[in-house]
């Protein structure tokens, strides 16, 4: 029994880190209805610039969060107005696509030419010690992503709901002519809700840094399993991306634990296929997009 409940709060734990990746991912691909396939990319380079803080300053990573999360809000804003902004009138959706695929390339080649193929380990200042819970165990730093990720789908959603800023991200989410002629300034949102998705993911380079070793395709990993998060939850819903994270988390503990790890990603890619299949909308589905949370 004791075993079954660790490897459940493993996968809680895991759901915790997949969901502070997913949430920025969900936040960009709902409002600006574009697939970032450089998102993994993005929590490649917040966790590069951790490291490089945390061992040349000697500062505790999560002090590097000042410095990563507007570094990484400038650059999504950048790749929005700079990348993006330019092909959204493009005739085919998926030029927006490919410039991300580009992106994503030339990001780990930069990074490959700056840090080469060595993997960069970033001091965990403690946040490896393991903490009791009753006849369960968890690191520190698995607890302190979790609180995070809660705390952060909370406060988007009251930002999204109370602000003036965020009723405006939601009504270009619902409907982008409808909204500009309101007079909201519509590629001013997309560059704003662009820099917050990867804000977000900046967050979680700092988080996921001290407990997992940085190198050039470190990126893959995680996206590739935010992607299986965000359809799970429905596109565009930061609850669902939550939600569903935690799903995808027990599913890879218990299908690692009982299957075998080397089976794990082929079960959560089963799931992905599946719900492809049978429930396109995800768990979610539309009602709770961001286009509808008033």
């Amino acid at each position: 029994m004791t075993t079954f409940l660790q490897v459940l709060l493993n996968g809680l734990m895991l759901g915790g880190l997949f969901a502070i990746v997913a949430i920025g991912l969900t936040l960009i691909f709902g409002i600006v209805k574009v697939v970032n396939f450089a998102h993994g990319e993005f929590l490649m380079a917040g966790m590069f610039v951790t490291w490089l803080i945390t061992t040349r300053l000697g500062l505790h990573p999560y002090a590097s969060v000042i410095i990563v999360v507007p570094m990484m809000f400038l650059l999504g804003a950048l790749t929005q107005r700079l990348l993006i902004q330019p092909l959204m009138s493009a005739e085919d959706d998926h030029v927006q696509i490919f410039a991300t695929v580009g992106l994503s390339t030339a990001m780990i080649n930069l990074a490959l030419l700056i840090f080469g193929a060595d993997i960069a380990n970033t001091p965990n200042f403690g946040l490896r010690t393991p903490i009791e819970i009753g006849p369960v165990r968890v690191l520190t730093g698995q607890l302190y992503i979790f609180i995070a990720a809660i705390i952060l789908v909370i406060a988007l959603q009251l930002f999204l709901k109370n602000s003036q800023t965020g009723r405006a991200i939601r009504a270009v989410a619902q409907h982008r002519v409808a909204a500009e002629l309101m007079g909201v300034n519509v590629p001013r949102i997309y560059i704003l809700s662009f820099g917050l998705g990867a804000a977000c993911v900046g967050l979680a380079a700092v988080l996921i840094a001290p407990l997992y070793p940085t190198s050039s395709n470190i990126g893959t990993y995680f996206v590739l399993t935010a992607f299986v998060v965000v359809v799970l939850g429905g596109l565009g819903s930061i609850p669902g991306a939550f939600f569903g994270a935690l799903v995808i988390g027990l599913v890879d503990s218990l299908s690692g634990f009982y299957i075998g790890s080397d089976l794990r990603e082929a079960v959560v890619f089963g799931i992905f296929l599946l719900i492809l299949i049978l429930k396109p909308s995800g768990l979610f589905g539309k009602r709770m997009t961001l286009s509808h949370l008033s």
